[in-house]
């Protein structure tokens, strides 16, 4: 039977898109000393292709039944992954900085990644609703697991986007042990994927850079540590609650990215320590919310994939923060509803609509 909408979710999610419409018009002052473009077009351009396209995949998955998605979960998944190597496509791909992670449509820039992220989950919740028993057992439960990871893996590996990767990772991780996954089952796969990430920073030094730049920023402040400790500038200067709306010094020609990975430092320097925190609060709300409308699903199908969607987007949100604040290494991941960056926006809002679908059929709360 359906339910009205979540209410609560709606007006948390519409909360930190207000939020991320505010701080990109004065991240975006950082820009047009560089670029001389305006903020009207950067915030008309995230309005257009974010909320633009976010909003209509949010109509259309906020209406269909979200069982359909299990009806549909290998072949989205396997058209996710098929995009996600045209990348590598002369014409169609396109690279930036020695990374290959966009396709060219026309005026648009996608970011295939981002699809593949929801594939996967839709595909791991339909795949453990169906194979709770088999979870504990290594041949029909773990090791398929490992080697469809592997598969999407290498997908990230090739780009290369190994903070996408991480958020991957973490994502399927926590669901396989939500899907029903043993403790030594889960002690395994986080042993292999620390042994796997050590492995890739071995394997290249711009890597083992970030790491040593991670555990002493002060090591090459205009190199590897030049990025985060412009970002700790900008938060510590915000003190407790900021220089004020669009007054930030450190978007202007000192702080990478401003727009992009870099923009909750932003927020950080213009709102202080409390806006940061507000900010923080309205992502654990969701997380908490979202859980709470997935733990309400009327059968075990729809409390995975609206579980794996919040731990998703909450994971790839923290690791942001997390990196803007040096309690990880920076990662490069856009921070969801909040950066700049259509394809996340218009995902994430695609997500947040089969979230809502869910809400419409659980029980009460």
């Amino acid at each position: 039977m359906y339910k009205k909408a979540d209410s609560i979710l709606l007006g948390i999610v519409g909360f930190l898109l207000l939020g991320g419409i505010f701080t990109l018009a004065s991240a975006s002052l950082g820009l047009l000393l560089e670029s001389g473009g305006s903020v009207a077009r950067i915030v008309g351009k995230q309005i257009a292709y974010g909320f633009g396209i976010g909003g209509a995949l949010f109509a259309v998955t906020s209406s269909v039944r979200y069982r359909y998605w299990q009806k549909i979960a290998l072949p989205f998944f396997l058209f996710t992954l098929g995009i996600s190597f045209l990348v590598f496509v002369p014409h169609i791909g396109f690279s930036a900085g020695g990374a290959s992670r966009w396709i060219v449509l026309g005026p648009i820039f996608f970011q295939p990644s981002e699809l593949l992220k929801f594939g996967l989950v839709v595909y791991l919740a339909s795949w453990m609703a169906v194979r709770q028993k088999a979870i504990t057992t290594f041949r029909s439960g773990l090791l398929p697991f490992v080697v469809l990871l592997a598969a999407v893996g290498a997908v990230f590996v090739l780009q290369p986007d190994i903070g996408t990767l991480s958020v991957v990772i973490i994502t399927a991780i926590a669901l396989f042990f939500i899907g029903g996954g043993r403790l030594r089952q889960l002690a395994l796969l986080v042993l292999l994927g620390f042994i796997f990430f050590g492995l890739l920073s071995v394997l290249e030094p711009y890597r083992i850079s970030r790491i040593v730049t991670f555990f002493n920023p002060s090591a090459d402040v205009q190199g590897a540590g030049y990025h985060i400790r412009q970002a700790l500038i900008a938060l510590g200067s915000g003190g407790l609650w900021g220089r004020g709306f669009g007054m930030g010094r450190q978007k202007f020609d000192y702080l990478p990215e401003p727009t992009g990975d870099s923009i909750f430092a932003v927020l950080g320097e213009e709102f202080g320590f409390v806006g940061s925190a507000i900010l923080i609060i309205g992502f654990l709300a969701f997380a908490v919310r979202g859980l709470a409308v997935s733990r309400q699903a009327p059968d075990n199908f729809g409390r995975l994939l609206g579980s794996g969607l919040v731990i998703l987007i909450i994971t790839q949100s923290f690791m942001n923060i997390a990196a803007m604040t040096s309690l990880v290494p920076l990662t490069g991941l856009p921070l969801i509803f909040i950066s700049q960056g259509g394809s996340a926006l218009a995902v994430a809002l695609a997500q947040v609509g089969i979230l809502v679908s869910i809400s419409k059929q659980r029980a009460r709360m």
